[in-house]
């Protein structure tokens, strides 16, 4: 596999709030599928591995693909450019949804790249030796190894962190070591301040921190990467599904994009840390006059995405509440109140949930019928976009944070009683499968999750 770079453009004019407007994409997926397809009915390891993705882990191939190496042809490329693919550098990209790269070459081999967090680890669940070893030093921005080679068709496995590029580039251990050192600081950074100001500067200086030694991209992988341990470590359907996927060796590169929840006042501070990583504002979304909640959208080239929640009022959408800030006020959405019972998601209380890629009704199937963990009923049910949460964690509420809430009147006496002997809903895991690579999110049925986990209702 030779070198390949990716140019993604991400460029978008326009109002804020109709700027980005994603649609299915019958003829990228028909294109795909068919790709897939062809490559699985050639090599029998990878329709073996694609098989228990599914039976193991609620998971799907074609979800897990990272690019294609393809043999070169001018019918191949108007199949391309006729369902929306464009070429950027050597690749062809869809920049209206979530496929794989395609890369055409002169060579008869077709080759299909899967992305895992870590190839050393795939290897050894799989027990697969690599006769031509891995492509890459420890902890370099890209890592590849060739898996197989059946018929013509050869599967690879990448490693990436924090870059859309398959180019090798120079990594010295001295940088190495670096990366470590700064996934360490992500993984014990304090969470928990008296003041939370002050606990978002001092996560904001730890990203300064690995960005200058490291690039934003790099230091984005290493951060999300640490969210996700924590948020993990307070979630029993992460831990189960997690465990799952690794003995795959596959880890949560199938990750779809994280949530935090935020209160007002620290909306913007938070918006800030992400950008200091790269990421930069995508779509907004506000459910409504009576949803009484909004969140910003981000993504970074790399494929980061982050749902960040908020209370939010009608008049307040137009603005750039995302950089401008927005004033504490006293009466709590469901959002707020849930930072205010939890902490914000930033520090203390962690991620609200992580949205992964599955096969939708075989994880909903296993979690419950192996695991014992109830799947909630969909909140969002197209043909091209699935939803549905885990049953929320239950966290205990820290008394001093019920008693805040009760004196000023921002809960009742009967619901500070049920925090304080039931504990609120904490977080989830979120089972989602998207079709034709449909890149957007359902508002209507976000607003109604959102309503029906709301710790009130419980009270």
């Amino acid at each position: 596999m030779g070198d390949i770079i990716v140019e993604m453009s991400m460029n978008h004019t326009g109002d804020a709030l109709t700027a980005f407007h994603w649609t299915p994409q019958p003829k990228a997926e028909a294109v795909v599928r068919k790709l897939c397809g062809e490559f699985l009915a050639g090599n029998l390891f990878a329709a073996k591995l694609a098989l228990r993705m599914k039976e193991e882990s609620g998971t799907r191939f074609v979800d897990w693909l990272d690019h294609f190496s393809l043999p070169d042809s001018s019918e191949l490329r108007g199949e391309l450019v006729e369902a929306g693919f464009v070429l950027r550098g050597e690749a062809y990209v869809h920049e209206g949804g979530i496929f794989p790269v395609i890369v055409l070459r002169n060579k008869e081999a077709m080759e299909a790249a899967i992305k895992v967090e870590s190839v050393v680890d795939f290897l050894v669940a799989n027990h697969v030796i690599a006769q031509e070893g891995v492509e890459g030093p420890p902890l370099a921005p890209v890592r590849r190894v060739r898996v197989n080679s059946e018929g013509g068709a050869e599967l690879w496995i990448v490693e990436r962190h924090g870059t859309k590029d398959l180019k090798l580039t120079d990594w010295s251990p001295n940088e190495a070591v670096s990366a470590l050192g700064h996934l360490e600081a992500f993984r014990l950074r304090r969470r928990l301040f008296a003041d939370e100001s002050e606990g978002i500067s001092r996560a904001g200086r730890l990203i300064d921190a690995a960005v200058a030694d490291l690039g934003q991209g790099y230091a984005a992988d290493l951060f999300f990467s640490a969210e996700r341990e924590y948020w993990q470590s307070r979630n029993r359907a992460a831990r189960a599904q997690k465990t799952r996927q690794d003995r795959l060796g596959l880890g949560w590169a199938n990750h779809d994009h994280h949530t935090y929840r935020s209160s007002r006042q620290h909306f913007a501070p938070m918006i800030a840390l992400f950008e200091k990583l790269g990421l930069t504002c995508r779509e907004r979304f506000y459910a409504g006059a009576d949803s009484g909640w909004g969140a910003q959208v981000m993504e970074h080239p790399a494929g980061f995405v982050v749902f960040a929640d908020v209370d939010l009022s009608p008049d307040e959408l137009r603005g750039d509440f995302a950089h401008e800030g927005l004033a504490p006020r006293n009466k709590l959405g469901t959002v707020g109140l849930w930072c205010a019972l939890h902490g914000e998601a930033i520090l203390q209380a962690g991620m609200h949930h992580l949205e992964c890629q599955f096969d939708f009704e075989a994880l909903k199937k296993q979690l419950e019928e192996e695991e014992k963990i109830k799947v909630m009923n969909p909140f969002t049910n197209f043909s091209y976009l699935r939803q549905a949460f885990t049953e929320g964690e239950i966290w205990a509420v820290e008394e001093s944070r019920v008693a805040r809430l009760l004196a000023n009147g921002q809960i009742t006496a009967g619901q500070a009683e049920q925090f304080r002997g039931k504990g609120a809903l904490g977080s989830h895991l979120e089972n989602l499968e998207r079709n034709e690579g449909f890149k957007g999110f359902n508002q209507t049925g976000v607003s109604d999750i959102i309503a029906r986990t709301d710790p009130r209702r419980e009270a």
